[in-house]
């Protein structure tokens, strides 16, 4: 935002005519205090949504905005402010503002939408604290379309607060989710808790209110001592009302990040399920909000869908892509160039990168795309040395032709100073996410300033570019061909229980999924991806649809992971099973078709090639999230990682059919190669790896195959027998284990005290197989009860195979 402060009245107030992308506006009375509690003025509250614009944006483009106004503040509770709704625009609105005209049964009105930065700042101006958006946006003719999200308002009733409020969002989650549908929480800014969760838009405004009207009956029949679903107040004290009405087409809610008219500048804030399962659970205030975000980013990004702004769905003038550029300079008094025309398209992979000594000497990098310089200001330079980060600040797109522009800018005007060439060339594009990431490898001239060809990254942190500071903050990252530093061997975790989890319950432990697949390090270059298991094998060959992982990260990485097949969206090892033995390329390529493979990844112990084992865990994971650039991509999946207690966690694994969970310290280093009490698995069913020591033919179809296989556990040097089993297994898969016993028969026992009924009529092998059962218990005499087949564990080494219990 560019200011120019024009006037200065009686009593510290002051106007400003301000440039926000290109949009003139004038801010008056800046100094008038709108919340006299806390002293916060309107030009705090314009602040607050310069520095909140690329979140609040995000939930409220494209959707007719209702503003809450409190021009002489929110007063005080002996004298309080009044406030008034106000849906049309006014004859003062700037001819700027998107706006879309909604019609009404009797009446038509037009609203504002709050599309852009400019936007935002004018709603302080007018002292429009909140700012209230429906569930749907317009389409490029101004219609109304499907919603596409769902909204659920727990309020509280006297005698109850925001603790039982987020006891009600946990129970909806469990609702939603099993609905496919994934919630995520807001802290009202008032007194209660807002639940979103996003629809594909398919579904009408009056079914999405049945299907919440539905949902709050369900909470309230489940729940009669604290929820109640409906309207009459006079019913709702000492419980929580789930509103479930502000799904219909003509209710609107806050908008996420919007402020509230409280005593206190309070916000409308996403939050994290972790912060609602704390007792500490409170409003926040907008200077707490944007310390969250500045650090965490928005919690509520998934939530509203990307789209392209449909055109001709707002009223106003006609821009390009150097409109703002044209507006911050004067053709007349500038040897920049300012071309009057709009841009046309180019596929041109050009760049410069000028010395620019302004008021502070920086660097002005820039790369063509799609027919305009695409620009950043770097005060200090293209970083030298990976381990180096440098601010890159975004600045308007900048015109072709200034790729050759050096001289001097007159004083007075924008950007004053003295501009040289300090290198430029041609560059090659690795990836290009408009707002989120760009990675290119420059090739300089031959007497310019880098010295050599040189790659880079450009990331975003965070937010979408091209409105306040905050938004227009990347970091630009040297970036290398180093291979990773050294080998690794995934940490293991022990065998746990509920009961003695339940008895440590505290902050201590996070919870993931257990996922039931094959477990691998993936070392990822900049060359590629190679996968490795936990006994040593290079399985990269077996997988080739995840050499596609490299495409989801940022920088090199070594990752911990599953591979894993899914089953209408759960994991299943017997499918798995398919992939797990495969060595001709073409049958590989033709299962692979039919039984595709991800990549659950829930680690990293190396970044940039740098090791990161003794980092803890809550440190190695957001190591994770910043080196994933998209954590659900096709190939490449980021599980999540939620609070206890673990009888949610358990819960949540068994309703998705998964195998069990492991907690994990939140204070735990990495321990490579080791199994360690700082990661607890517990499993839903009772599951033992054992080494295959021999086989038993079976009877009637089964009389000249294998029958039963004969099961032991390393103890010491020997191998312990633990007995037979003889469940499990399909005709196909019989045929193919036989033919794997051949290739190890042996003449002896390896077991040291097998049963003579177990032993007669065997066929002995090498103890070289690891398979994977199911079992109901161990008995006293240390064999496994009931136990049924999974399969063959080829990622696992005999050595490695330990009895769990």
């Amino acid at each position: 935002m560019r200011a120019k402060k024009t006037a200065a009245g009686q009593g510290g107030t002051s106007s400003q005519i301000v440039n926000v992308d290109g949009h003139r506006l004038k801010l008056s009375n800046l100094d008038k205090v709108l919340y006299p509690a806390t002293g916060t003025t309107k030009g705090d509250v314009i602040a607050y949504y310069a520095q909140i614009a690329p979140h609040l944006i995000h939930h409220a483009r494209w959707r007719p905005a209702t503003r809450k106004r409190w021009v002489n503040g929110v007063g005080t509770p002996e004298h309080p402010g009044q406030p008034f709704f106000q849906k049309n625009l006014d004859e003062g609105t700037p001819d700027w503002v998107p706006r879309v005209r909604i019609e009404h049964s009797d009446h038509t009105n037009v609203y504002p939408m709050v599309n852009e930065p400019a936007v935002l700042a004018w709603l302080g101006q007018i002292a429009a604290l909140e700012i209230h958006i429906p569930q749907w946006r317009v389409d490029a003719d101004g219609a109304e379309q499907n919603p596409d999200r769902l909204v659920l308002d727990l309020d509280p009733g006297e005698g109850v607060g925001l603790a039982e409020c987020a006891q009600v969002a946990k129970w909806a989650r469990d609702i939603l989710a099993d609905m496919g549908l994934d919630p995520a929480p807001v802290t009202s800014g008032s007194k209660g808790i807002h639940l979103y969760a996003r629809l594909d838009g398919s579904q009408t405004s009056d079914h999405a209110s049945q299907v919440a009207h539905e949902l709050a009956k369900a909470l309230e029949a489940d729940h009669r001592d604290l929820v109640i679903s409906t309207m009459k107040r006079a019913d709702r004290a000492g419980k929580v009302f789930v509103d479930w009405s502000q799904n219909n087409a003509n209710k609107t809610t806050v908008a996420p990040y919007s402020l509230r008219g409280r005593w206190h500048p309070t916000v409308a804030a996403p939050r994290t399920w972790r912060e609602l399962a704390s007792p500490k659970l409170r409003q926040l205030t907008y200077d707490e909000v944007v310390k969250r975000v500045a650090d965490k980013g928005d919690a509520l990004s998934g939530l509203s869908h990307e789209i392209d702004d449909p055109a001709g769905a707002s009223e106003k003038p006609e821009r390009d892509r150097l409109t703002v550029y044209r507006g911050k300079r004067d053709a007349a008094k500038t040897p920049e160039p300012v071309p009057s025309s709009a841009p046309t398209t180019t596929n041109g992979r050009s760049f410069v990168i000028q010395k620019h000594a302004a008021r502070n000497l920086h660097y002005d990098f820039r790369l063509e795309h799609d027919g305009v310089l695409v620009s950043w200001a770097l005060p200090k330079g293209v970083p030298t040395d990976p381990k180096q980060n440098h601010l890159a600040v975004q600045t308007e797109d900048h015109p072709l032709d200034y790729g050759g522009f050096a001289g001097d800018i007159p004083h007075g005007e924008y950007g004053a100073g003295h501009v040289d060439i300090w290198d430029s060339g041609v560059y090659d594009l690795h990836k290009w996410r408009d707002g989120k990431e760009i990675i290119v490898t420059l090739h300089p001239s031959e007497r310019g300033g880098l010295g050599g060809p040189v790659k880079v990254a450009l990331l975003h942190t965070g937010g979408s570019s091209g409105g306040s500071t905050a938004e227009k903050n990347w970091l630009i990252h040297r970036m290398t061909l180093d291979a990773p530093k050294r080998d690794y061997s995934p940490m293991l975790a022990t065998l746990g229980s509920v009961g003695q989890l339940e008895a440590d319950e505290d902050d201590r432990w996070v919870f993931e999924d257990k996922w039931d697949g094959i477990r691998a390090l993936a070392y990822v270059t900049e060359g590629g991806v190679r996968l490795v298991t936990r006994n040593g094998h290079d399985v990269t060959a077996q997988y080739p649809e995840l050499t596609a992982i490299p495409d989801s990260l940022r920088s090199p990485a070594v990752l911990d992971g599953e591979i894993v097949a899914l089953n209408d969206g759960r994991p299943d090892f017997g499918l798995l099973q398919q992939r797990m033995n495969l060595q001709n390329e073409t049958e590989i390529s033709r299962t692979a078709s039919r039984v595709p493979v991800r990549y659950f990844v829930f680690d990293i112990v190396e970044l940039d090639g740098e090791d990161i084992t003794g980092e803890e865990y809550e440190v190695r994971r957001a190591a994770l999230a910043h080196v994933v650039s998209d954590r659900h991509r096709r190939v490449l999946q980021v599980p999540d990682a939620v609070p206890g207690p673990i009888a949610d966690a358990m819960n949540r694994s068994r309703a998705n059919g998964l195998e069990g969970i492991v907690a994990k310290d939140r204070e735990s280093t990495y321990a490579s190669g080791k199994r360690s009490t700082a990661w607890i698995k517990v499993k839903h069913h009772k599951t033992q790896e054992v080494v295959i020591g021999g086989w038993k033919p079976g009877e009637g179809r089964r009389e000249h195959g294998v029958g039963s296989l004969l099961m032991g556990i390393p103890s010491g040097s020997t191998l312990a027998y633990v007995g037979k089993v003889g469940t499990g297994f399909g005709d196909v898969e019989l045929d193919e284990i036989a033919a794997e016993l051949g290739k190890v028969a042996a003449t002896a026992s390896p077991f040291d005290d097998v049963p003579a009924t177990d032993a007669r009529g065997v066929h002995w092998v090498e103890p070289t197989l690891v398979g994977e059962v199911e079992f109901a218990e161990w008995t006293k005499g240390g064999r496994l009860r009931q136990p049924s087949w999974r399969g063959w564990r080829t990622d696992k080494d005999p050595k490695d195979v330990v009895r769990e219990s």
